[in-house]
């Protein structure tokens, strides 16, 4: 995406209305997550810095870490160790953007106590992306990176989940021809071990990767049409970390009053007065 990208990480561009790292935020914080580690380059962290702060005005706890080369992201999953202390992850890459009505409760009823699960949806060019194949049975049975022929059209998207073993598996993964930890070859450890599920999104479902232009200009496309047409916002923080619980009335009209005057904060302020009229007259919230 050079030259757009030759001062400013690619997750920082817009997408229609705000940064685009606050998409696979705010998927992150409908699956129930709440303690993120963004990973970027030592040139980019202090704009996301500037930009998210240490995330209590959403009601999460960020951490930074930094990748000094593209190594993969794989790579990931060991600048995570110390951070994760053992325990499991929801790994997203920053460039991937969900939508669909019950997303966050689909993610988190799909989410096992172990092993690896990924995130697939039916596509139409399945050779541009990662594919899962299944059997009969509907058991995943292979992993591929783009395959030119493959009688599945499954595509794994950028949402992974990994036990703790996700580290340790990390570590033996050898450096591919592109020069790169895959995560591929992670998720075929798990496939190997017999402990790799998958969901497949429901049909309603939108899964974009904006890693091209024509892409991100596809996806600021959609969320424009979605939000006028609708007048829901998509990825507001705010308003998620609220319907979660994270953040209290007062949080968040702080946070209101903090922001300038942009449509962003007048949408909030809707949402807030909204939120106040259900409770008066004990209306159950929308999630």
């Amino acid at each position: 995406m050079w030259p757009l990208t030759q001062s400013t990480s690619k997750q920082l561009l817009p997408i229609y209305d705000k940064p685009m790292i606050y998409y696979p935020l705010s998927t992150l914080m409908l699956a129930g997550v709440s303690k993120i580690l963004l990973i970027s380059t030592a040139r980019d962290l202090p704009s996301f810095k500037n930009l998210l702060g240490d995330g209590s005005n959403f009601g999460v706890e960020i951490s930074y870490a930094i990748q000094e080369k593209p190594r993969g992201l794989a790579e990931s999953l060991l600048i995570a160790r110390d951070f994760l202390e053992g325990e499991s992850a929801l790994l997203i890459l920053g460039d991937n953007i969900f939508y669909g009505r019950g997303l966050g409760r689909q993610l988190r009823m799909s989410i096992p106590s172990s092993g690896c699960h990924i995130f697939t949806i039916p596509v139409a060019n399945p050779s541009d992306y990662g594919v899962l194949t299944v059997n009969e049975n509907g058991v995943a049975v292979r992993v591929e990176e783009k395959p030119k022929n493959s009688n599945s059209n499954l595509a794994i998207t950028g949402l992974y989940f990994f036990d703790n073993l996700g580290p340790d598996l990390a570590q033996q993964v050898k450096i591919s021809k592109r020069g790169e930890l895959e995560i591929t070859s992670v998720i075929e450890e798990y496939l190997e071990a017999n402990t790799l599920t998958y969901t497949t999104l429901s049909r309603g479902a939108v899964w974009l990767d904006t890693g091209s232009v024509e892409n991100l200009n596809n996806a600021c496309n959609f969320i424009r049409i979605i939000e006028e047409r609708t007048g829901f916002n998509i990825g507001a923080l705010e308003e998620i970390a609220y319907l979660n619980g994270w953040i209290t009335t007062e949080e968040l009209q702080n946070s209101i009053n903090s922001y300038p005057h942009s449509s962003y904060k007048s949408y909030l302020v809707g949402f807030l007065s909204e939120c106040m009229r259900q409770k008066t007259i004990n209306e159950p919230f929308e999630v």
